[in-house]
């Protein structure tokens, strides 16, 4: 059996693991990185369409969730967006911004990926792809038990394997299960930024719509989204669903403004006065909201025919329909198609400077394996550059 000494050992070839792998090096540790995936960043490779939206330029915790967001603020001030952005630059990457304070590349996420693994080699990490963590044992620092039936002792042990979230491209629950093999708190995990389903007797209404967008504003509780909305087969999509399924549970309902800052009763009124309302509802109704959607709300609200046929109250539950939908979603489309998962490692059992654990000395954790989720819109890829940079200080 083959065994190998070195000074850190990161187990995720992910955007925190490679962060902190090349941080490490740098300060002269010896590192060895593995990665059970075939090759190194693969969520990155998909992400933004495959231009990777690899950071936003308004990150702050506000933009976080978790038992205590405040957690992530000392490796988010310590290493920024302004450093990933002057990384990005200094590669000669080109990027531009889209809405929001989202930044891509302009040419590919395979750019990333390379300036990566390029920095890793320049700090002399050894990387490891198709090479699996069978066992971790616990003495004089760390010996793991690797798939390819070698053995690697090391003082320091990163865990940046990530959450369950799109499990076709390997994504497990392994970090979890080691930080609970460690004894340290881990907390309740759930799909996240994922899409919302509903039940049988409503995706019978909505199905017609499946294609349809419309920019709204969608609510769960006192937290609210304003941003695209796409009707699905399934149920909804698109960036404001995403957004407030973080924050969303079972047996909850959502509401969803479909023409946020329009009055439509005053609208489909003043259609209604104009010509003799000759008009047809849903030709007055669409063009507020798509045609589809209008005529499906028409129907639904029992406001087929003219304008001058329908009575004010039948106008006032259009608004209503358009304006105050409440809709209580059955479920989600789960780790399948969620981007990150919610929840992970208690932040009360990690140091917030360096991301080691309080009770395992040389055992760190970073990324999305932590109980700490960003928002749509790079900011997950933040709090990995974030957190991969604070360990790679340390460890």
């Amino acid at each position: 059996m083959k065994t190998e000494t070195f000074d850190v050992l990161v187990v995720g070839a992910g955007a925190a693991g490679m962060m902190c792998a090349i941080e490490a090096g740098r300060r002269g540790r010896s590192v060895r990185v593995v990665d059970h995936g075939r090759a190194p960043g693969e969520k990155i490779r998909i992400s933004g369409g495959g231009r990777c939206n690899f950071t936003n330029t308004g990150t702050s915790v506000a933009n976080f969730l978790g038992e205590n967001p405040m957690f992530a603020a000392s490796a988010l001030k310590r290493y920024s967006q302004r450093d990933f952005i002057k990384r990005v630059d200094e590669a000669g990457i080109a990027w531009h911004e889209k809405t929001l304070g989202q930044l891509f590349c302009d040419d590919s996420a395979k750019q990333i990926i390379r300036m990566l693994t390029d920095d890793m080699r320049a700090a002399g990490v050894v990387l490891s792809t198709g090479v699996g963590v069978d066992r971790v044992e616990v003495g004089e620092g760390f010996e793991a038990a690797l798939s390819d039936g070698s053995v690697v002792r090391c003082a320091s042990l990163v865990v940046a394997s990530g959450g369950k979230s799109i499990p076709k491209m390997g994504a497990t629950g392994w970090g979890y299960d080691l930080a609970r093999q460690m004894g340290l708190r881990v907390t309740e995990t759930r799909p996240a930024l994922v899409p919302l389903t509903f039940e049988a007797g409503l995706l019978e209404q909505t199905t017609p719509l499946a294609g349809v967008a419309v920019d709204a504003v969608v609510s769960a509780g006192k937290t609210r989204f304003e941003e695209a909305m796409l009707f699905t087969h399934r149920g909804l999509s698109g960036p404001a669903i995403l957004q407030i399924s973080s924050y969303w549970r079972e047996g909850e309902a959502i509401t969803v403004k479909m023409a946020p800052g329009v009055d439509v009763l005053s609208r489909l009124k003043a259609a209604k006065a104009d010509n003799g309302g000759k008009q047809a509802v849903h030709t007055a109704l669409g063009h507020i909201v798509p045609r589809r959607l209008a005529e499906v709300l028409t129907a639904r609200e029992g406001a087929n025919g003219k304008l001058a046929e329908v009575g004010d109250k039948v106008l006032a539950r259009l608004d209503a329909a358009v304006n105050g939908w409440t809709v209580k979603p059955v479920g989600s489309e789960g780790y399948r198609t969620a981007e990150v998962t919610l929840g992970g490692v208690a932040t009360d059992q990690l140091d917030q400077q360096t991301m080691a654990t309080k009770s395992v000395p040389g055992l760190y954790f970073i990324g999305e394996v932590v109980d700490v989720t960003g928002w749509l819109g790079g900011y997950n890829f933040q709090w990995a550059w974030s957190s991969g940079w604070a360990a790679g200080q340390a460890c």
